[in-house]
């Protein structure tokens, strides 16, 4: 995963989808390219039936300085060769970044789109790959951390996406990794301090590939300055198609826009 994601929701959207509240007077900026060092929604296990604020990438509490890791591998330092048949510990719970957000610090990461460029090019040929059936915003599974600026005293909570082995669609780009997408079902018990250290590492999971979908955009989006709904336009065909049976028995694409050549 290359460190990018779209939220374009208004806060009335995110708070109906995720039962949450907002805190008073929040101004939240859409954004078709969050990247590394940007605040941006969560919700924490911390305060589950709120809307927090972070910045993407996080930094351990006990670094010397700051950092920005913004991707937190299921399997730790295994599985270097991200074999999509591996089946062995999520060691991630052994990393010293990552072992004690891992246990009691997690957070939903609120998207609804991601970035990702193939793994020998990255952002030179993105793609945004999203949810089939207008399924956003979704939750990516995400851990965080408070650290204190050693010469400034500033408390920054910052959060970094889980990422564990690509699915089928994700090949196709070709990229071998892709973040944790929880599924409605599992956003509670992701929450949940109270939830069983197996039970949370069981969710460290490729989402079914046949719910999602991914077509090329514009390479402008790998300037972090770069903003606006132009950059996630189509600019090729998607990986596959979908077709959905309306009432009246036609037979539609649909998507999250339309290609012209």
């Amino acid at each position: 995963m290359c460190g990018r994601y779209v939220l374009v929701q208004k806060i009335e959207t995110i708070e109906k989808r995720f039962n949450v509240k907002s805190p008073p007077g929040l101004e939240w900026k859409a954004s078709y390219n969050i990247s590394l060092g940007q605040k941006a929604p969560v919700i924490t296990s911390e305060h589950p039936n709120y809307l927090d604020f972070m910045q993407f990438g996080l930094t351990p509490f006990w670094a010397k300085k700051q950092m920005y890791l913004f991707n937190a591998r299921a399997e730790g330092d295994r599985n270097k060769d991200n074999m999509s048949f591996y089946s062995g510990a999520k060691d991630i719970i052994s990393k010293p970044a990552f072992r004690k957000p891992i246990r009691s610090q997690r957070c939903l990461v609120i998207a609804d789109a991601y970035i990702e460029g193939s793994t020998d090019d990255g952002l030179k040929k993105p793609y945004l790959v999203y949810l089939k059936a207008k399924e956003r915003p979704f939750a990516m599974a995400g851990i965080y951390d408070e650290w204190k600026h050693i010469e400034t005293g500033e408390l920054i909570r910052s959060y970094s996406i889980i990422t564990t082995i690509a699915n089928g669609l994700i090949k196709k780009i070709p990229h071998q990794r892709m973040p944790v997408i929880l599924s409605k079902g599992q956003e509670q018990r992701w929450l949940n301090k109270s939830t069983p250290l197996a039970d949370i590492t069981k969710m460290l999971n490729s989402f079914d590939a046949d719910l999602m979908n991914a077509y090329p955009i514009s390479s402008e989006i790998r300037s972090p300055k770069a903003e606006g709904r132009n950059l996630i336009n189509p600019i090729g065909e998607s990986l596959s198609n979908e077709i959905i049976v309306k009432e009246t028995t036609q037979l539609n694409l649909h998507g999250m826009g339309r290609y012209k050549q």
